[in-house]
């Protein structure tokens, strides 16, 4: 099966999935106010994978048909350079706002089949062969997948990671004939709507004796036993005049609970192994991903430097502190266009054969951007400043007697039509204040995780060589 469409993806959400928002149980998600708005954003990235097939879709190695360019497992800096274009186009779609599109997880698992080595130690070579063949079938069937990594936070005295005999913490409790029975709950299930499965893998290390809690795995969204309780919807229906990005861009987030639910045989990639838990995400996982989230998150930062002049022109803001908050943003948008890019120069080969971005610049960006973006958002609310609620409706500019005055009263600066300064204002309420507007710069803070913990870890992951030589130079002279 090729690369879906659209209507074929909205077909493949039809089953029999325990998604709840509220007190409902939502039977179909395309249909339902909460999700029908980023139901139709995530099948138009379907057939967006048609339009531009040159840049997103390229022949599988072994049956010919077309995939995503992000299904690829990069085995050159020109797969690499390749992979950017199509996760670019993405990105573009939503602005980077959607985090989780379907393309994340593709490279993600890209990525891990690139490494079956790692994922075989320990003795693991029956879950690594499940897992590359799931990323070929993943890819041929064209899949959208969540994925929830995050042990749900009950008593922080005791730790993010579960403790030997915690109930609540997903594990394992039996086997069967045909597979494994796991009990308990994770979060953050972003995406989760608008999945065909749910995708289970290593979060953080595990503690000695928790081997019933190392587990990584695939299942569809209809699973018996598997609940996903959403959180409150910020989508809202109606036009995209009024909310240009809530009514488009909500891709949900859910906790998942899993009441003895069974996983086949084939779709087990970690089986209880703490070993093979702790090690496979520590190396090649984080340069692979992040290409993916630092393209999406230089996005994001190019639209809000645009959204800013747009702003600053409507108003005619010319006084020298809205240049420099103008240009602060520019400043951030640049440095993580840069980062990428280098990344992708000083890329690397792993065992294997697969490449990924070096991993240097892109964890500089990882630390940095859970401090930028919220410092964005101040930024567009600063140069807003009360004109972010001098918006009317679109009722209001299509009422007759209404819009003359709204002309004549609210125009912009220089001569632009009322019309546009409000578009401005009210697409910069949507990005910046609104209610989706704060679950993303929650989800900006810590999905990359805290930019603390991320820079005191940098010795892990980047090459002190260069520095180490220039400091020796001075105290390694004679006396």
């Amino acid at each position: 099966m090729p690369a879906r469409t659209g209507k074929e993806f909205l077909q493949g959400l039809k089953d029999d999935r325990q998604i709840w928002v509220g007190d409902e149980r939502v039977r179909d998600v395309a249909a339902h106010p909460a999700f029908a708005g980023a139901a139709r954003s995530v099948a138009a990235l379907f057939d967006l994978q048609h339009e531009a097939a040159d840049i997103c879709l390229m022949p599988d190695p072994e049956t010919g048909e077309l995939i995503n360019v992000s299904h690829t497992i990069p085995r050159s800096s020109g797969d690499l350079e390749r992979r950017h274009a199509c996760l670019e186009r993405i990105a573009e779609f939503s602005v980077g706002i959607m985090g989780r599109t379907p393309d994340y997880l593709n490279v993600t698992i890209a990525g891990f089949a690139g490494r079956a080595d790692e994922w075989a130690a320990h003795g693991n070579d029956r879950g690594a062969a499940n897992l590359v063949a799931f990323q070929k079938e993943a890819a041929r069937r064209d899949l959208s997948l969540t994925h929830t990594i995050v042990q749900p936070t009950i008593d922080k005295a005791r730790g993010d990671v579960p403790s030997p005999g915690d109930e609540i913490a997903l594990h394992k409790v039996g086997d069967t004939a045909h597979g494994i029975v796991v009990r308990g709950a994770r979060i953050l299930a972003t995406l989760a709507p608008f999945s065909d499965e749910l995708f289970v893998y290593p979060g953080a290390p595990l503690a000695p004796g928790t081997d019933a809690y190392a587990l990584a795995f695939s299942i569809p969204m209809a699973t018996p036993g598997l609940t996903f309780l959403c959180r409150d919807s910020y989508s809202v229906a109606g036009n995209a005049f009024d909310h240009p990005l809530s009514s488009r861009f909500d891709e949900q987030d859910a906790f998942v609970i899993f009441d003895d639910v069974e996983v086949p045989r084939d779709r087990v990639f970690i089986d209880a192994n703490r070993a093979a838990y702790n090690t496979v995400m520590t190396t090649s996982w984080p340069p692979n991903i992040q290409q993916q989230t630092m393209i999406r998150a230089s996005t994001k930062l190019d639209f809000a430097w645009g959204l800013a002049l747009r702003m600053a022109a409507a108003i005619n803001a010319q006084d020298p502190e809205t240049q420099r908050m103008v240009g602060e943003i520019w400043a951030y948008a640049e440095l993580t266009r840069g980062a990428v890019v280098a990344a992708v120069t000083e890329a690397r080969e792993w065992p294997g054969g697969m490449w990924t971005p070096a991993a240097g610049p892109m964890h500089a960006l990882r630390s940095m951007l859970p401090l930028w973006f919220p410092r964005v958002n101040e930024i567009l609310r600063l140069i807003g400043s009360h004109n972010l609620f001098a918006t009317p409706s679109a009722a209001q500019m299509a009422d007759e007697d209404l819009r003359p005055l709204i002309d004549r009263y609210l125009p912009g600066a220089k001569g632009m039509a009322a019309e546009e300064r409000v578009r401005i204002f009210r697409l910069a309420w949507d990005f910046a204040g609104s209610a989706l507007a704060s679950r993303n710069e929650q989800y900006e803070r810590f999905y990359l995780a805290s930019s603390p913990r991320n820079l005191a870890r940098h010795l892990a992951f980047t090459d002190r060589s260069r520095a180490d030589r220039l400091v020796d130079r001075f105290l390694k002279e004679p006396y």
